[in-house]
């Protein structure tokens, strides 16, 4: 794949850095420079050394990305969302995990992912995933189609310039719920499980943010923001005020409403285009499980 780019500083500067600042890493040169790629200036090959001067062209062609033969292939459909030649956004379903594990090698959205590259025929063929979601967790998910895209996204992920929104059914203790809060608990490893965690003073330090869209006697419908990202954050985190997630048994959630998994929906998610530049926003409805709940409360 070819990126092309404008010089547009007055004063010199040598390749290396000016690539280090479109986001190339050390990494990606490596890749380029080993596997078949070019770095090229006025249309003439260059070493990261070459000093550069204004309105120089810079042309980076990244090698394509052989397959994972480990990664096995499903053939099951994705729900596309949104696409384009860096990015691929889809809708995942419940029972389904991210990707693959020691146990579990297929059918993950990764694997099915996979599938449909193959079936396009892309020139690059490794899954990239950029946000993962738990296994029984639904809603956007954001694939990089190539190395370079995944390694500028990863750079929002770091600065925390990716949102991602969540919906959540929650019931207990209703009392503790306000129109708006924040759950500020440390989270930790339960030793007790290989999966569980839990709130505890020696956690890690975690912050979710939500505002309460609709509620009962029993039960409420939440929009969740997390300030970090810490595993099963928000499962753990409403759990820890008495408010666990519908169908979460894992964190105590009640399993007699209507749905046999944690409640929570990824609805909303939002970045800059890695390479456009542009604020991208997209949104998904409730799945049909949570909505049967929710239009009763």
């Amino acid at each position: 794949m070819e990126f092309m780019y404008q010089y547009q500083k007055e004063t010199a500067q040598q390749l290396k850095y000016f690539l280090k600042e479109q986001g190339i890493s050390k990494g990606l040169l490596a890749k380029i420079k080993f596997q078949g790629g070019l770095i090229l200036v006025n249309d003439k090959r260059e070493n990261v050394l070459y000093s550069l001067r204004p309105n120089d062209r810079v042309t980076i062609v990244v090698p394509d990305e052989k397959e994972h033969e480990t990664v096995l292939l499903d053939e099951t459909p994705i729900a596309i969302v949104y696409e384009d030649e860096h990015l691929l956004i889809v809708n995942k379903p419940a029972a389904v995990a991210s990707i693959p594990a020691q146990y579990h090698p297929n059918g993950t959205m990764a694997n099915r992912v996979k599938h449909y590259y193959k079936m396009k025929n892309y020139k690059d063929q490794v899954i990239h995933v950029v946000t993962r979601l738990d296994r029984d967790t639904t809603g956007l998910m954001l694939f990089a189609k190539h190395g370079f895209a995944h390694a500028q996204l990863d750079r929002q992920l770091r600065a925390k310039q990716v949102e991602k929104r969540y919906q959540a059914l929650v019931a207990g203790e209703m009392n503790q719920l306000k129109e708006h809060g924040m759950i500020d608990l440390p989270i930790a490893r339960d030793l007790s499980s290989l999966l569980k965690r839990k709130v505890a003073e020696d956690g890690q330090a975690a912050q979710t943010e939500y505002w309460l869209l609709k509620r009962n006697e029993n039960m409420a419908l939440v929009d969740i923001k997390l300030h970090t990202g810490r595993t099963h954050q928000i499962r753990v985190h409403f759990s820890g005020i008495g408010c666990p997630l519908l169908g979460d048994d894992l964190y105590g959630g009640w399993m007699t409403a209507g749905i046999e998994r944690q409640a929570l929906h990824c609805y909303k998610l939002s970045f800059n285009h890695p390479f456009s530049g542009e604020r991208l926003t997209f949104t998904l409805a409730l799945p049909e499980d949570m909505t049967q709940v929710a239009q009763n409360i």
